[in-house]
């Protein structure tokens, strides 16, 4: 016969368990309450990371060799530089949406004619009688609910003006104290192990700066082309359309690809031959920018094989939608770094025991 064994848990173990298990849930309540300051604090601090370069070399050629100075300057001539970007693109973007809503009745009796290039949707799809219907049954009421969507249109506007203003203080601030708050962790580690961990983190700050700063100037290059080839062709928006590919360009993997299909939807929607070119610019841009600008604006801070970016990018999309995809590839190689010290480290144990 086989002697049955009786398991004991102590009081003490099953009281620890529940109160771990209680204290992770409070952590993840927390998280998701705070999930828009976190966000903001994300942003603010990828914004730093990118910043801080430009703050190490006026501390190191200037004569501003104290950090608050050096980080001043940098702050406002990056926020000069928005400003300027601003006033050189939001005249154009008015100007181009008030040519598109003077538009909107032209294309809506195309559309309700069943002519031009959007008249498929009437002759093939009948959306005049449908939108017809729906407004008769009181369904477009019901499903939008207009009040509904004012107070939330007014919300919306209000949460990015606090997001804004919040982001730009949160990382001058990071810009000016980030060095003594990681000195002060860096002091609550052992004398012995502050080296290692000091390498750790240069390490992780070289990564991750280095992967925000090249993806913000690689956008940038990718939404600056993307102009000048829609204006060169004359469609219409190019300022707007621009934009709109560098911030999806932001995106690793699939964002230059989604902006390449709606960039080239709009094309084709003004002419055959500008949709043509626009497809094979972006065809012809996407070979340079993998095979040429990321090597070379990225260097050595990110070397993660595809399949490790693939992964990286779906888990953080999954976890976090597009912020976790930008996030992905900087987090990834930030735990690479740590599990290849944590190897090293090992190695090193293992060799000094022999």
């Amino acid at each position: 016969m086989i002697a049955e064994r009786l398991v004991r848990f102590r009081l003490r173990t099953i009281l620890s368990l529940l109160a771990t298990i209680i204290a992770v849930a409070i952590v993840l309540e927390v998280i998701w309450i705070a999930r828009h300051a976190i966000t903001w604090v994300l942003i603010s601090l990828f914004l730093a990371l990118a910043l801080n370069p430009a703050v190490e070399w006026f501390q190191r050629h200037g004569r501003l060799s104290r950090r608050g100075g050096a980080a001043a300057v940098t702050y406002l001539l990056a926020l000069g530089f928005f400003v300027a970007i601003g006033f050189l693109l939001v005249p154009t973007l008015v100007h181009q949406v008030n040519e598109f809503v003077h538009k909107l009745p032209d294309y809506v009796h195309d559309v309700t004619h069943g002519r031009g290039r959007l008249g498929f949707l009437e002759t093939k799809y009948h959306i005049q009688e449908k939108v017809r219907h729906a407004v008769k049954t009181g369904g477009a009421t019901k499903v939008l609910g207009f009040s509904g969507v004012a107070i939330s249109i007014a919300k919306g506007v209000i949460t990015i003006v606090v997001a804004t203003i919040t982001i730009a203080f949160m990382t001058f601030f990071m810009l000016m104290e980030g060095p003594v708050w990681v000195e002060r962790f860096y002091g609550l580690l052992p004398e012995s192990s502050r080296p290692r961990w000091r390498q750790v983190g240069y390490d992780i700050y070289r990564t991750v700066g280095g992967y925000v700063t090249g993806n913000l100037l690689i956008s940038l290059i990718a939404g600056g082309l993307t102009t000048i080839v829609l204006l060169i062709m004359g469609v219409p928006f190019a300022v707007a359309l621009g934009l709109i590919v560098a911030i999806l360009d932001l995106i690793p993997l699939a964002g230059a690809t989604i902006a390449a299909i709606l960039i080239g939807i709009v094309a084709f929607l003004h002419s055959i031959p500008a949709g043509i070119v626009v497809i094979v610019f972006f065809i012809v841009y996407q070979q340079i920018e993998n095979h040429l600008l990321q090597p070379v604006i990225y260097g050595r801070t990110v070397q993660l094989s595809p399949l490790a970016v693939l992964i990286s990018v779906l888990v953080g999309a999954e976890l976090a939608g597009i912020l976790g995809a930008l996030a992905a590839i900087p987090v990834a190689g930030a735990i690479q770094v740590l599990l290849l010290d944590w190897r090293r480290h090992r190695g090193e144990h293992a060799a000094s025991a022999l």
